[in-house]
């Protein structure tokens, strides 16, 4: 499933990307942040409930599902602040809480699944969100931000997903 999230993953953030350099309103945006959102949420949601708590053997099921909860959860974030034009500050602070939770998961896919892939992927992710905290909370301008974004659309879940469904990767 993780090669079905990544594809959407990756059209968002190059959406996301394109509409900020193409100053496209916010509601207009959200509308793929919304389709991505859910389905990142559903697909994560189907892992939890057929995981086995009794198990040792599931338990990578329940952390996939958790860290791709906070994908899910961020695109329904940035559509809910761009309809209702909403403070972004608290999506900031979230933002910094993802971006942290993205050092312990680059370490865990390096280290113990020997994934150097998923360990660069978690890093530039969590330097993407880092940005989310930087503009919002410490209200620093990046300009660089919608560039970092379609980068890491195409490099870091457009391609690995693609690659992922047609088991390529």
């Amino acid at each position: 499933m993780l090669g079905v999230v990544l594809l959407y993953v990756g059209i968002v953030l190059i959406n996301n990307g394109i509409a900020r350099l193409s100053n496209i309103d916010n509601k207009s945006a959200a509308v793929m942040n919304i389709f991505t959102g859910l389905l990142s949420i559903t697909i994560n949601i189907i892992t939890i409930v057929h995981g086995d708590f009794h198990t040792m053997d599931d338990i990578g099921d329940f952390y996939s599902a958790a860290t791709g909860l906070l994908f899910g959860f961020t695109y329904l974030f940035v559509a809910a602040n761009g309809i209702f034009n909403l403070d972004n500050r608290l999506y900031g602070w979230y933002s910094l809480f993802v971006a942290i939770n993205s050092v312990p998961a680059a370490y865990i896919e390096y280290f113990v699944n020997g994934d150097w892939r998923m360990a660069i992927i978690w890093i530039l992710w969590g330097i993407l969100w880092l940005t989310g905290f930087i503009e919002n909370v410490l209200k620093k301008h990046l300009s660089f931000v919608p560039y970092l974004a379609i980068f890491e659309g195409i490099v870091t879940a457009w391609i690995p997903g693609f690659m992922i469904l047609t088991n390529l990767w």
